[in-house]
């Protein structure tokens, strides 16, 4: 477009003719960034461009974008159906503000820590546009203005170092065609050499930084000039095959499919991958054993852990019991005068091995008395002054440990004292747990590396009780630890199997238990009364309208429970109308719509008392995956957000939003160990790559007073009748049978309601 064309649209400041849409150069200052993802760069602007009166939307792409910032823009004017006039750049550029008001603008947005909306207006009131000279050159300046002391004054001179740096990786990223979402985590991992490291290795992105994948590692190696065929990109490329086997459970991966898939992913034959491997091998990183039979692959650490678990369980169980001789025949009556229950003869034969034993582990579903066994071991050996620890995956878990027992039960990583400085635990070979006895709840959801952590800390004398249930889904992290001990034949085991009466009674126990055997449950349920309800809907929008209506409305009115903090929508998978995701997005916007300040990361929305989950183990805060908290503080002034964990605050920077998600509906698979007073499961054939009789068996085990499932009969079937999880890569199971010597059959005599091996 000619000078004089831009001069005279300028000057008539009339909007150009839509019929045939006119490339041009537009410039101005960003008003607001009504929306950013980082992941890809797209924004939608709030810009006042030089030469118009009003405020206008500009659509376009940038690594990074702040309001106060000065735009330059190539593009062209379009309407929108249903956003009207706006301006979509084709080729947008940022550079910082240069105007007192948008220095402002810019500061008051929460870029730099230590700035907010009142600090942005004293630093701009007493330097003016040589602000950013200030900071950077002259800081001792800064305690000049009015409540900015030594410790703020720091703050924002780190903040201001960071965010420049964090904007260089942006850029940098941005620049070959990379999602810039994580600069701020690659810059705490690499600090200031971070864009040489990446040069010179960008595939360490794909291992050291959280949410960046191989192919972003591998789009960088592309624009800096590593080979297709390179050496360095087909270790990095088995290593991250592995590392996607971890995800889903495995250990390792027989070694056909692991070149299979790397064959796949890397798009290069075998011939290239066997010499990477080999080094892999070398270095230390992967190791070759058979399991099951099959050659395989796997990660060095888990392959180490899984052999480590094994020795250490023989170890325990070849000891002596740590406590004296306890005549069975007179402690189970005394157990039972002194509680008040009944034993069945399956728990009294358990509980008689559980006093001579060593290592022991209590299966079976909910209502067959898990519970009652537990409480009454745990009165005869308290007794005899037996000293107890009782641990669980989770903060939930714990806390309903604690409940059933009324003895104090802490997390594992609690008990094992988290060391956030030096990594792992400060409880282990080193240093033990102080126990005779050693309790584990929802062992579960124990994946490979925290058993490991977990048996190096068991005192030599002390005696190891496992409690789960073994038919819920495995460990969210590698191994399958508990199924592994059952089926070894090397561990004592009690499954138990029988409902007892009043829990029989409940139709969600009813229901878990026919599901679990792969039978159809009963769906039909006259009248008001219950706590297990079918709501068939075929279409999957009517049935996420239908989630939030029974959330919302129906169940705080006909039980009375709180839609945020009672009730929790459990998701088969992340992805579609009835995901987590999406259901997040409609939840929050229909029980917490609230004003107040509320901050946009990582594409959610964060502001005072949402839910959310923490979906990384963060050893600092002592918070870790699966934790359940609620928003109390959102902080723009500091850049802080402040989440209220079963009464225990812990402090966000805002750039650490991505280890937080809302929590309004969460994926089966993020609800192991946790119960809530009301559970309502979306169940359609849109989530068939997740209809397994596990997953829905854990789901509908999840409720305590109510469950609500919501979809497809036809879905239910599928979960029922269909496809099992595959068994997950491991070699836990081999280790233990060599330890015990005992093979990998295990016989078994059935006493009572339970099944003794």
């Amino acid at each position: 477009m000619s000078r004089k064309s831009r001069s005279l649209f300028s000057e008539s400041r009339e909007r150009p003719s839509l019929s045939e849409p006119i490339a041009e150069n537009v410039a101005g200052t960003v008003e607001r960034v009504t929306f950013h993802n980082p992941d890809n760069g797209f924004c939608v602007l709030r810009v006042r461009l030089r030469g118009r009166r009003d405020v206008d939307t500009l659509v376009g792409s940038a690594a990074t974008i702040a309001a106060g910032e000065f735009i330059q823009a190539t593009g062209r004017w379009t309407r929108d159906r249903e956003y009207g006039l706006q301006f979509r750049a084709s080729d947008l550029s940022v550079s910082p503000p240069t105007s007192v008001a948008a220095i402002e603008r810019y500061l008051a947005s929460g870029m730099i820590k230590g700035v907010g909306p009142v600090y942005s207006r004293r630093l701009v009131e007493s330097f003016g546009v040589e602000v950013f000279d200030v900071i950077e050159n002259a800081p001792e300046r800064l305690r000049a203005v009015t409540g900015i002391g030594l410790a703020r004054a720091e703050r924002i001179v780190s903040g201001w170092a960071a965010q420049r740096a964090v904007r260089e990786i942006m850029l940098f990223l941005h620049g070959h065609g990379v999602s810039a979402a994580r600069a701020v985590r690659i810059h705490k991992t690499y600090g200031a050499a971070a864009i040489r490291l990446i040069t010179e290795n960008p595939y360490r992105l794909a291992r050291d930084i959280r949410g960046i994948g191989f192919h972003s590692a591998d789009a960088i190696a592309r624009s800096v000039g590593i080979d297709h065929a390179a050496v360095i990109r087909a270790r990095a490329g088995l290593h991250h095959t592995l590392s996607e086997a971890m995800n889903e459970g495995h250990c390792g991966l027989p070694l056909e499919a692991l070149l299979s898939r790397t064959e796949r992913l890397l798009a290069v034959p075998a011939s290239i991958l066997q010499p990477a491997l080999d080094k892999e091998i070398e270095a230390g990183d992967l190791v070759a054993d058979r399991s099951a039979g099959r050659l395989c692959v796997f990660l060095s650490s888990l392959y180490r852990a899984e052999k480590a678990i094994a020795g250490q369980l023989a170890h325990i169980a070849q000891g002596r019991i740590p406590w004296p001789e306890i005549d069975v025949e007179k402690a189970i009556p005394w157990v039972e005068a002194r509680t008040g229950l009944a034993l069945a003869r399956g728990q009294k034969n358990a509980l008689a091995l559980a006093l001579r034993a060593k290592l022991l582990v209590v299966t079976g579903g909910p209502g067959v008395g898990k519970t009652t066994l537990l409480n009454s071991l745990l009165a005869i050996l308290r007794a005899k002054g037996v000293s107890v620890a009782l641990a669980a995956p989770t903060g939930r878990a714990a806390k309903r440990l604690n409940e059933s027992t009324g003895m104090a039960a802490k997390t594992i990583h609690r008990l094992l004292e988290v060391d956030p400085i030096r990594g792992g635990f400060r409880r282990n070979e080193s240093r033990r747990l102080d126990c005779d006895l050693l309790v584990i709840d929802e062992t579960s959801m124990v994946d490979v590396p925290l058993m490991q952590a977990l048996l190096r800390a068991v005192p030599d004398h002390a005696g190891l009780l496992l409690v789960g249930d073994v038919d819920q889904l495995a460990s969210v992290g590698p191994g399958q630890a508990l199924a592994d001990i059952i089926e070894s034949g090397a561990v004592p085991v009690v499954r138990l199997t029988e409902i007892f009466r009043q829990a029989a009674e409940s139709r969600i126990v009813q229901t878990a238990h026919r599901i679990r055997s792969g039978s159809m449950p009963e769906l039909t349920h006259e009248g008001a009364s219950g706590d297990f309800f079918f709501a068939a809907v075929e279409d999957a929008e009517r049935a996420a309208s239908l989630v939030r209506e029974i959330v919302k409305e129906r169940i705080p009115r006909r039980f009375g429970l709180d839609p945020v903090r009672d009730v929790q929508v459990l998701c088969p998978m992340n992805r579609g109308v009835l995901g987590a995701r999406n259901l997040n997005v409609e939840l929050q916007r229909d029980l917490n719509p609230g004003g107040g300040p509320r901050v946009e990361r990582f594409g959610f929305a964060y502001g005072r008392g949402d839910k959310v989950m923490q979906i990384e183990n963060d050893y600092d805060k002592e918070v870790f995956n699966g934790d359940l908290g609620f928003i109390k503080d959102v902080d723009l002034e500091n850049g802080l957000i402040a989440v209220d964990f079963d009464g225990r605050s812990v402090g966000y920077d805002l750039d650490d939003l991505d280890s937080l998600a809302p929590a309004y509906a969460v994926t089966i698979h993020k609800a192991q160990g946790s119960e809530y007073p009301a559970v309502v499961i979306p169940l359609t054939t849109q989530h068939y790559p997740m209809l397994r009789r596990h997953v829905i068996y854990t789901g509908v085990t999840r409720g305590r007073r109510l469950v609500v499932l919501v979809g497809q009969k036809k879905a239910l079937a599928i979960a029922v009748k269909g496809r099992q999880a595959e068994r997950r890569v491991s070699k836990l199971r081999d280790w233990l049978a060599a330890e015990s010597g005992a093979g990998a059959a295990a016989t078994g005599s059935r006493a009572g309601n339970g099944r003794i091996r």
